[in-house]
């Protein structure tokens, strides 16, 4: 029931700051959005912190959450560096909100099971790393969603309130290669404390299960797609998918395999 009355108040903390760019179509970052942003995240981290303090949970529901709470602080930290970066805010927060139903969803049916005993410091590295590299990677897929929704709207010659509300299709790109770079370093980290990891608890160098699959297909799909920028110039939608394709490799990777664990053999 405390778990029920937490997701729900984090929720309520992210359907303001969702609605705001509907509400107020505002282009800078000014005093209502950081109140409103802030609210979320902190609603969403409360919320992460518990779950992850008496007992370490390794649910879906925990890591949907844990991916809110990061995605939205480091939303806030790039439009502290970069003023289009606000212009997300129309896709990101709507879709940060739809994780946080189904978080709230999936944790009143989840069969997942406290780990017994507190983690290792290879292991809470290894969490850190993934939870960042999912949070970048989703700022990255959304920028992508923009660009498609800007370029389908300039091909129709048709743009409309929506699109006015995002980034430019240049920004969005901008945006989009940054992130990926970013997400791509720390991704090829997580990689990296996954393995030290395994070779602290079972002395094996590498496991090829779903998960470890999928986060190497992710990590060679984002290194081709910023080769390829740096190389030929590939950008527009073409780049775009190959972004949505790296970021549902790495969903899998970081979310899918709990999905069926916790929901489908539960």
């Amino acid at each position: 029931m405390n778990s029920m009355v937490l997701s729900l108040s984090a929720l309520a903390s992210l359907l303001p700051a969702a609605l705001l760019p509907f509400v107020r179509q505002a282009a800078r970052a000014d005093a209502v959005f950081w109140l409103l942003l802030g609210a979320a995240l902190a609603g969403t981290s409360a919320l992460s912190i518990v779950s992850l303090g008496a007992q370490w949970q390794t649910g879906l529901a925990t890591a949907l959450w844990l991916a809110v709470a990061a995605t939205l602080g480091l939303f806030g930290l790039l439009v502290m560096v970069s003023r289009e970066a606000v212009r997300l805010a129309p896709l990101l927060l709507p879709y940060l909100l739809v994780l946080g139903i189904l978080a709230t969803a999936f944790g009143m049916v989840s069969g997942a099971a406290p780990l017994t005993g507190r983690p290792d410091g290879w292991l809470i590295a290894h969490i850190t790393v993934s939870v960042t590299t999912y949070a970048l990677c989703t700022l990255a897929a959304v920028a992508s969603s923009g660009v498609f929704v800007q370029e389908r709207a300039l091909k129709r010659r048709a743009p409309n309130a929506f699109t006015r509300m995002l980034p430019s299709v240049a920004d969005s790109e901008r945006l989009e290669v940054r992130l990926l770079a970013a997400g791509e370093v720390i991704l090829g980290l997580g990689i990296a404390t996954g393995i030290s990891e395994l070779y602290v608890t079972s002395g094996a160098f590498l496991t090829f299960n779903h998960k470890t699959l999928f986060s190497i297909l992710a990590f060679l799909v984002i290194g081709g797609l910023l080769l390829l920028h740096y190389r030929s110039g590939l950008r527009g939608r073409r780049a775009a998918r190959l972004v949505l394709v790296g970021y549902l490799l790495l969903t899998l990777a970081y979310l899918g395999v709990k999905f069926v664990s916790d929901i489908l053999l539960a």
